[in-house]
């Protein structure tokens, strides 16, 4: 079995003082995306590159780091090293550190940052091409027989079953209709949520929450991180899960493990 976990830890250098490193050693996972990291590998000190693993070795690492210092940013830990590592190719998603491919061979494992459309949608428009960027890229990979694991903070909260209160949320970022219109266009492509395919009715199961209004205390909160994967895939889907016990960040890690 592969274990994938993603986690928005909403700064790598402050989530690392609240136990980071013993907790990603204590998980045991093949692989661990992390989004909105907010460095550049040369801010970060050793411990980040040695991060230790159940089976005594280190894990390997990938970064895709944001121009714009303290920004954004992805990476890429897994046990065993990719073949490859790319970004998306197209500069304006590359330089805000937003995607990260690794080829495992078998399938591949992206980590990507969607952006936040922000207040009145001032960046609508770039996120939107941004998930447009994303789903032709993915759909030429999968047209050349690949199959995709794509891992992180989609940004959207997809269903009203998704987030706590989708009756006052109709005109923030994160619930706007066209963002749920792109997350059913992508999933109507043929993409699977792992987490809503095995748990289709399960509702109160977040992955985010608002750091006001003591809104994780209340459970308050929007299911906006997923890890998706190509239909081919389906059938060694085994489960995925949200941890919402896990703190240090206003998001929580998501899981899926797939039979490899």
């Amino acid at each position: 079995m592969t274990t994938i976990i993603s986690w928005n830890v909403n700064g790598i250098r402050a989530v690392s003082g609240k136990g980071l490193f013993e907790w990603m050693t204590a998980t045991d996972a093949d692989m661990i995306c992390l989004q909105e990291t907010k460095a550049k590998p040369a801010q970060l000190t050793k411990e980040f590159f040695e991060i230790p693993t159940k089976d005594g070795g280190v894990y390997e690492y990938s970064f895709s780091s944001a121009v714009r210092p303290g920004y954004s940013g992805v990476a890429l830990y897994s046990k065993r090293k990719p073949e490859s590592v790319c970004g998306l190719g197209i500069p304006e998603f590359d330089d805000e550190g937003r995607y990260l491919e690794a080829d495992f061979g078998h399938y591949l494992v992206i980590s990507a940052y969607f952006p936040n459309s922000q207040d009145a949608g001032a960046r609508l428009d770039y996120k939107l091409r941004f998930c447009t960027a994303v789903l032709t890229h993915l759909n030429k990979l999968v047209a050349a027989g690949r199959n995709i694991v794509l891992c992180g903070d989609y940004n959207i909260a997809h269903m009203p079953i998704d987030l706590a209160r989708p009756e006052s949320n109709g005109q923030n970022p994160g619930y706007l209709p066209e963002e749920r219109e792109f997350m059913s266009q992508f999933l109507a492509a043929g993409y699977i949520d792992t987490f809503r395919h095995l748990n289709p009715g399960v509702k109160d199961r977040y992955s985010w929450w608002s750091y006001r209004m003591r809104a994780r205390e209340k459970n308050v909160g929007w299911r906006i991180d997923y890890a998706c994967i190509n239909a081919s895939l389906l059938p060694r889907l085994k489960a995925a899960d949200i941890h919402d016990a896990v703190i240090g960040s206003d998001h929580c890690p998501v899981s899926v493990v797939l039979d490899f």
